[in-house]
């Protein structure tokens, strides 16, 4: 079986773990997103890689080197997903590294350092409003105590949903792996968004990862008869939450120089009815871009909106923080030489930032970091639409086994 026909089959067997009828859903710290991790570890035995999930319920996965001491090479991406997402957004990080890893079986290469795998646990923010929750374990960078009581839509907690995964919140802290080297780390993954196609590029080398800000916003008016209660009366939590979308709309476009983009995804109106004035709303905000201060400036735009519309709607008003985290800029060296091996192989490529996070800009702040984009079509991705051809997927795979093997030389 060649490297396309043998990595499509890994492909299907992966995303055959999946609950519902539309897209993919397989999100993080549940039955689907566990089974499809054991079946995931399970692969990589049959390779004879040395397997082990950490208390984060990261998957890591080793290939040994000819040389004892030398530091890992590493590669990796996630595989859960956001509620009826899409097939390829982190499970072709996931399953190209592991198909690297046939293809150097195949040829019977074995590298100077070792080779890892890593599967990010909870990369997606879908459930607990906190993204690459395993990375950050893994970079040290977990705050236990924030985020042990945050729940999901259910209720459950983080503390609880590792439980019910047989992991211990309280050991997370010995997923940390910050005292360790790392030669470099690499993540393949589809854009996300439209350059790519648009620019008819097979490659996407990312300089720079934007990072969001998150906030949970409460609005509690009064909820009141629609049809008794005078216009000038009413305090409308529902009002007030549209007054702050609408503000941090325009306040995201004045910042569009720097690539800033600010959404509001969820807004909840509680005990919602047709005849019934909102009396208490939530909304969640991501603000996100590489530059800190044009994000500080939405920020602050959005806290003076709120203030005023506190003021003049006579609501309360809560808003709090989920998560901060500081864009990240990769390594210009690995950078160099990726564009070097596109030269060489003839892949069309592209420099650009990724407006999305990812699991690499936590592995940044361990070692050397490189980011690979491949096309995404019309810029679909989090939708059950999401594709990427597999030809553009084995010439990622392609680049990646390069890389690889380039880092996986001993310098001595």
């Amino acid at each position: 079986m060649d490297s396309k026909m043998r990595y499509e089959l890994l492909f299907n067997n992966i995303n055959q773990y999946n609950t519902g009828d539309t897209g993919i859903t397989r999100i993080a710290y549940t039955n689907e997103e566990q089974t499809c991790t054991h079946a995931f570890m399970r692969m990589c035995m049959a390779e004879q890689l040395d397997i082990r999930m950490d208390p984060c319920g990261n998957v890591i996965a080793r290939r040994q080197g000819k040389i004892d001491g030398l530091p890992p090479v590493v590669m990796g991406s996630h595989l859960d997903t956001v509620y009826q997402g899409g097939k390829y957004d982190g499970v072709v990080g996931v399953t190209a590294a592991l198909e690297v890893i046939r293809r150097l079986n195949e040829k019977k290469i074995i590298t100077d350092h070792p080779i890892e795998i890593i599967s990010f646990a909870c990369e997606e923010s879908a459930r607990f409003g906190v993204s690459t929750v395993g990375s950050k374990a893994i970079a040290g960078q977990f705050d236990k105590d924030r985020y042990r009581n945050i729940k999901d839509k259910d209720g459950i907690t983080m503390e609880k949903a590792f439980a019910l995964c047989a992991l211990d919140f309280n050991t997370v802290d010995q997923a940390s792996r910050k005292n360790e080297q790392f030669k470099a780390f690499f993540e393949l993954h589809i854009e996300q968004g439209p350059v790519l196609i648009n620019t008819g590029k097979k490659i996407g080398i990312v300089t720079g990862i934007a990072a969001p800000v998150r906030l949970h916003v409460k609005i509690k008016g009064t909820a009141s008869h629609s049809g008794t209660t005078p216009m000038s009366m009413r305090k409308d939590a529902l009002l007030g939450a549209s007054e702050i979308s609408l503000a941090l709309e325009k306040a995201a476009k004045s910042e569009e120089a720097y690539g800033t983009v600010a959404t509001i995804g969820v807004m909840n109106v509680h005990n919602g009815a047709m005849n019934v004035v909102p009396g208490d709303v939530e909304i969640k905000i991501d603000i996100r871009s590489t530059s800190v201060d044009s994000r500080q400036r939405v920020l602050t735009h959005l806290e003076e909106t709120i203030k005023t519309v506190k003021q003049n709607r006579q609501l309360d008003i809560e808003s709090i923080e989920i998560s901060s985290e500081d864009p990240v800029l990769l390594s210009e060296e690995i950078n160099d030489v990726l564009r070097n091996i596109c030269e060489e192989k003839n892949f069309s490529n592209q420099i650009m930032q990724s407006g999305a996070g990812h699991d690499a800009m936590n592995m940044a702040k361990l070692c050397p970091t490189g980011l690979i984009f491949i096309p995404s079509l019309d810029g679909l991705s989090h939708h059950p639409n999401e594709y990427t051809p597999l030809d553009d997927i084995m010439v990622g795979i392609d680049l990646l086994e390069e890389v690889i093997l380039h880092y996986s030389k001993s310098e001595k």
